[in-house]
Parts: C-alpha cells; sequence; structure tokens
C-alpha cells in the first residue's frame, strides 16, 4: 500500500508541475502578444493623428473644389442650353 501512496504522489507531484509549467507558457505568450501589439502601434504601421488630421483636412477642401465645380459645370450647360445655335450651322 505504501509503494501506491507513493506513486500516486510523484503522480500528483508531476501533474502539478506540468500545470505549473503550462501557467508559464501561457503567461509567456500572452506577454509577448502585448509586447508585439504595443510595437506595432509605436511603429511605422501606424499614422500620427497630425497625419490623420492633414488628410482629413486635404479630403474636406477637395470635397468643397468638388461642389463648386458641379456648380460651375451647372451653369455653363445652363448657358450652352439657352443659346441659338450660329445660322448656318445643321444642329445635330
Amino acid at each position: 500500500m505504501q509503494s501506491q501512496n507513493k506513486l500516486f504522489e510523484d503522480l500528483s507531484k508531476v501533474a502539478t508541475s506540468a500545470m505549473g509549467t503550462i501557467a508559464g507558457v501561457g503567461r509567456e505568450v500572452e506577454e509577448q502578444a502585448r509586447r508585439r501589439a504595443r510595437e506595432f502601434v509605436a511603429g511605422d504601421e501606424a499614422i500620427s493623428r497630425d497625419e490623420f488630421e492633414a488628410v482629413k483636412a486635404n479630403a474636406s477642401a477637395a470635397r468643397e473644389a468638388v461642389e463648386v465645380l458641379k456648380a460651375e459645370v451647372a451653369g455653363l450647360r445652363a448657358q450652352l442650353a439657352g443659346m441659338k445655335p450660329p445660322e448656318g450651322t445643321n444642329p445635330a
């Protein structure tokens, strides 16, 4: 009976040790993932807030310019529609 208790005790120690090792590996993987995430955010892959605001301002200015150009084109089309074709030409 004493040898069976010793066997179970040894198995218990091995299992406890294995669980501790697995938990340690899990903590190490989690720390590596956090480190990589920090490196990504701090790296060149991410843009700065200033760059984002500059691009946003450029896009807004471009949208405004497009609206102005649309209005100009609409005005020119209206002028063309109101013009008479020159005499002696055959309108298509």
